[in-house]
């Protein structure tokens, strides 16, 4: 028997304008790997939300969603805790307890089970998942990565027959993120768990489906293996490629450019195999030529003047305590688009603090050379008031002297810009985690920063809106707006920065402009680089990569 089967389900929000979810058919048989994908806003997370009883949201629902033939509404308590699994896209929502040790055996405790019991499956996970280190220590000393491995080891200590994960690696670093999506893969490998995961980020995941679902405006699109949804997206027979199809892993996207006729290669492996063999007796050192191919515009930086300064900064948040920021020094020019990665937990949006202001550092100068500066917190709700998307765009404009009209023209201005226009009369917490990203930013950007400092700013982003996000910074960096992001997504910071630092120790240990920077790291560094750094290590996007296999074949 299928373990999970819906049969044309439709589903609307109260007072909404159109169905979250619309005719909506599949089935996942046992032990399969599923990946779901899609714009933000297509209903994602509506749908994963149907699959656990405790989190069907309130509206209308058509149609049925059966686990294992059962209605989810009717499953017993006990058997919706105990066999399904469900991992939220933040995992300080999900964690309950202060220790770790603690939340391993919540839900075990909560199911009833003897000391003995508990303390057996308790181990069993802590070692499977290599917890031993951190067992007692306090849960708000853990970083991003060890706390979404902590709710996933603690879910699996139930031993659940379903395993639904809601874009679990939206909020860590790339190693981070990699790890716990293999071990996701382990889980599925080793125990035969079924899973259903969600996820923007298809470079990991899209090698490890079974069979991908596509997602967009509500309805499935699309439900088959990798390879056929990769030909699928890309637009077969010279079809209009999909918006998701620049969500596709970098692999993917550059031989459906450069062989379109061939079956796409999955992962790093294939691909550089693929490359060889495109090059095999052909000439090398063409690099030369296709160095520069695929560069983005970028915005003339005025050279010498800096829209912020920071100098031998040392931050730490309680005395006696190991400091976070260790006589950090750089600065970022007028006008210029600067990103800084690192690791989770490595001081990055402590940084970001000290520079808004926000924490005082112990010693050191922090010195911007401008009047207006507005920040994008790494949680967006931190910026919502009021009920409506429209009264909070509203809200940021409540102190301006603008005329009423002006105020309601730049309102509809911002919505059409961050294509929320549909969700104007929506509560921003209603919203998907894209969408309340989007409103946010459109909040700040009404006030008219000069320079606008960024935490996380594409988490929770389609690949489409991405896309968009980085087209509307970059016209606000040719209009004169200093921009420095916090970020890690490689992907978006190679493409589109001017200029890349790594954050380390807690101070910046390389920097340089994205062709050095990344030209120069292993794991810190773009897919599309990795695939071809042996024969041309200066190319690190997917344009640059396809352009110059096109012109060496």
């Amino acid at each position: 028997m299928e373990t999970i089967r819906l049969d044309y389900v439709n589903f609307s929000y109260p007072l909404s304008e159109k169905p979250a979810l619309r005719d909506v058919t599949f089935t996942i048989q046992p032990s399969q790997f599923i990946v779901l994908c899609g714009k933000s806003g297509c209903g994602k997370s509506t749908l994963l939300r149907q699959l656990k009883k405790n989190l069907i949201p309130y509206g209308r629902l058509e149609g049925q969603v059966l686990y294992c033939g059962e209605r989810v509404d009717e499953l017993p308590d006990r058997k919706s805790a105990e066999e399904i699994g469900f991992v939220q896209q933040n995992p300080d929502n999900q964690i309950v307890t202060d220790k770790v040790w603690h939340e391993l055996a919540f839900g075990l405790e909560s199911l009833g089970l003897s000391n003995s019991a508990i303390k057996r499956r308790v181990a069993e996970m802590a070692s499977y998942f290599g917890i031993q280190g951190w067992f007692r220590k306090n849960v708000s000393e853990l970083s991003g990565g060890q706390k979404q491995l902590l709710n996933l080891a603690s879910i699996m200590a139930m031993q659940p027959k379903l395993l639904i994960l809601d874009e679990p690696a939206s909020q860590l670093d790339p190693i981070a993120a990699s790890e716990f999506l293999q071990t996701v893969y382990k889980i599925n490998r080793d125990l035969g768990t079924t899973v259903l995961i969600s996820e923007h980020r298809l470079e990991e995941v899209f090698p490890m489906a079974d069979k991908v679902m596509v997602m967009d405006e509500g309805k499935l699109i699309a439900f088959a293996e990798p390879e056929r949804i990769g030909e699928f997206l890309s637009g077969e027979k010279g079809g209009e490629r999909h918006p998701m199809f620049y969500g596709l892993p970098s692999v993917t996207r550059i031989f459906s450019e450069v062989c379109p006729e061939e079956k796409s290669p999955l992962t790093i492996r294939e691909g550089r195999l693929r490359v060889a063999q495109i090059l095999d007796g052909k000439e090398k050192g063409r690099e030369q030529k296709t160095e520069q191919a695929g560069k983005k515009k970028r915005a003339a930086v005025r050279k010498g003047e800096n829209a912020l300064s920071v100098k031998d900064v040392y931050f730490r948040y309680d005395r006696g305590k190991e400091p976070v920021l260790r006589g950090l020094s750089f600065s970022v020019r007028k006008n210029q688009w600067y990103c800084l990665l690192g690791g989770n937990g490595s001081g990055k949006s402590t940084t970001l603090k000290v520079t808004a202001g926000i924490l005082k550092p112990q010693k050191g100068e922090v010195k911007k050379e401008v009047e207006k500066l507005s920040m994008l917190p790494q949680n967006p709700q931190a910026l919502f008031t009021e009920i409506t998307v429209e009264e909070e765009l509203l809200e940021a404009l409540y102190y301006t002297s603008l005329p009423d009209r002006e105020k309601i023209l730049q309102i509809e201005d911002m919505l059409t810009l961050m294509e929320i226009e549909h969700l104007r009369k929506a509560n921003p917490y209603d919203l998907s985690g894209g969408e309340q990203q989007r409103l946010a930013l459109g909040k700040i950007l009404l006030l008219k920063p000069e320079l606008l400092l960024l935490d996380e700013p594409t988490k929770g982003l389609d690949p489409f809106f991405k896309r968009t996000l980085a087209q509307i910074l970059r016209k606000l960096t040719e209009k004169g707006v200093t921009i420095f992001m916090v970020s890690h997504d490689i992907e978006f910071c190679a493409e589109y920065a001017d200029r890349c630092a790594m954050f380390f120790d807690g101070d910046i240990v390389s920097e340089g402009r994205p062709q050095e920077f990344f030209s120069g790291n292993s794991f810190y560094t773009t897919t599309a680089n990795r695939i071809v750094r042996e024969w041309n290590p200066k190319a690190i996007t997917c344009e640059e990569v396809a352009l110059w296999l096109k012109n060496t074949i």
